[in-house]
């Protein structure tokens, strides 16, 4: 079982494992659920699911066992948390307490998809992802830990798009700031091989090498479009936000160990 299943992450661990298993997807977002259901099921893969939610126990009472179930399901963005705390913290707590719930009730091993952003959080966001990452911890479930995903929903480059497309000026937060990347389908790799190998209360961080210059970032893609006419602007960072994200604590640092793609804690 996939929760968030429709959403960026979520959609591409369900192609993935449809290819040798037979997966449910649990989504609020109808139109997206529907859309990957179409896609999938037009190729004969075993895919079923229903659009719910997760803050909402009573839609797990009458499912199935699962023999994985894959987390992905979480309200993610930093700036809307500060004027949304309630959801964030109905979502990412409370709904994820719901999934360790029905995962002890199966008896089935749960993978938690959290973000770098846990690390000396800065935001209602973070604090809510933070929280979740220790109740998985204490139920002995396994998170994984990785930094900003390319072409995510509401990720830099989508953004950069819709600017160039609208021939307006390129926006960056600024020259210092750092950040983490890879693309969707690597994550998703790492994160089912983080299923394999995890233990109980494990917290699996992805090796993603060193940070990277979103500003030469910005300048590369602008170049790439062709409309270096457009320029750049500079908005500066927005509240919630770090210049640096870094994947470990100090103390976490002090204690992980490195096995293949995983820093290990």
């Amino acid at each position: 079982m996939v929760t968030g299943g429709a959403g960026s992450i979520g959609s591409e661990l369900v192609r993935q494992l449809v290819e040798q298993n037979s997966v449910y997807l649990l989504d609020n977002n109808e139109t997206g659920f529907f859309d990957l259901y179409e896609e999938l099921s037009q190729k004969d893969y075993k895919v079923f699911g229903k659009v719910a939610d997760i803050r909402d126990y009573s839609i797990f009472e009458n499912l199935p066992s699962f023999d994985l179930i894959f987390h992905a399901a979480a309200l993610k963005h930093v700036t809307p948390s500060a004027w949304s705390r309630m959801e964030y913290i109905k979502t990412n707590v409370l709904g994820t307490d719901n999934v360790l719930k029905f995962a002890k009730k199966c008896g089935t091993k749960m993978v938690n998809i959290s973000t770098d952003k846990v690390v000396n959080p800065t935001s209602i966001m973070a604090a809510t992802k933070k929280l979740a990452e220790i109740m998985v911890r204490d139920d002995g479930q396994v998170s994984v830990r990785f930094g900003n995903v390319l072409g995510s929903r509401g990720s830099v480059i989508p953004i950069w798009q819709r600017q160039l497309d609208n021939n307006e000026s390129l926006k960056f937060t600024d020259e210092r700031m750092m950040r983490y990347f890879m693309t969707i389908p690597e994550a998703c790799r790492l994160v089912i091989k983080a299923a394999e190998i995890g233990e109980p209360g494990q917290i699996l961080i992805l090796d993603m090498g060193e940070p990277k210059s979103v500003y030469n970032l910005a300048l590369e893609i602008l170049k790439k479009s062709g409309k270096e006419h457009l320029g750049m602007e500079k908005i500066g960072i927005r509240p919630g936000e770090v210049l640096v994200e870094q994947l470990m604590t100090e103390e976490e640092k002090s204690r992980a160990i490195k096995i293949d793609d995983f820093w290990i804690i």
